[in-house]
């Protein structure tokens, strides 16, 4: 049967509506302002569905700004090293979106995440698919023979289902669901119209291809290690 593919930010939204959520990277460095004046900052969007919504992001411009716009409950965290956080309290949902594969070190910011996590918690991570179709056809007219990579500029990795899960459980975490997400609504507009046919015709086709990945994961416990 495979995994379900869904629209990334109505599936987040979905997720933490009525609850207490923690949202990573919630400042959108480097876009902050823009995402404010287009009204397509996530962190805005999570704060009229959830009970409750904290936001931790290392960009303390971007927190400031925030704070500008009536939020409140911003932390100025290093997700590497989130024992340094002064905060003590568990999270329904835990949304990491789209700022895995800026870490250098993924298995410090998993371990430390889970200090936020309870038995029922949430952890939501999405990320770009290692096997993106659309991509795969920009580095193929694009790529100037390997030197031209379609990849932001501040990403150290990709991830596919396989990898992303052993990660995920080589640091004490489940994955409870998978699911791909396709090309957001907010993105089409910036695509040329050629790759968004191919991603179009190759999702429907195969939906393994689409543009990412999303894994909710909860804490490993005895009773589902036996």
């Amino acid at each position: 049967m495979g995994f379900k593919t869904v629209q990334r930010v109505e599936f987040l939204k979905k997720i933490a509506s009525g609850k207490r959520v923690l949202h990573l990277g919630c400042t959108n460095f480097p876009y902050t302002l823009d995402s404010i004046n287009s009204g397509t900052l996530l962190h805005a969007d999570l704060a009229e569905i959830s009970a409750e919504l904290t936001g931790f992001d290392f960009d303390q411009e971007g927190i400031d700004l925030l704070e500008t716009q009536g939020f409140s409950e911003l932390y100025r965290a290093d997700l590497e090293k989130l024992e340094e956080v002064q905060l003590e309290r568990e999270f329904d949902v835990i949304i990491a979106g789209e700022m895995i594969e800026h870490l250098n070190n993924q298995g410090l910011f998993l371990r430390g995440i889970q200090r936020f996590m309870g038995s029922g918690t949430k952890l939501v991570i999405t990320t770009v698919n290692a096997y993106c179709a659309f991509r795969f056809a920009i580095y193929a007219l694009r790529g100037r023979g390997g030197e031209n990579e379609p990849v932001h500029p501040d990403h150290v990795a990709f991830y596919s289902y396989r990898t992303l899960r052993k990660l995920i459980e080589n640091n004490g975490l489940e994955v409870e669901e998978f699911f791909f997400y396709d090309l957001g609504v907010e993105h089409r507009g910036t695509l040329k119209w050629y790759y968004r046919a191919i991603n179009d015709a190759a999702v429907a086709l195969f939906p393994q291809l689409s543009d990412g990945v999303i894994a909710v994961c909860r804490k490993r416990t005895a009773e589902t290690d036996q």
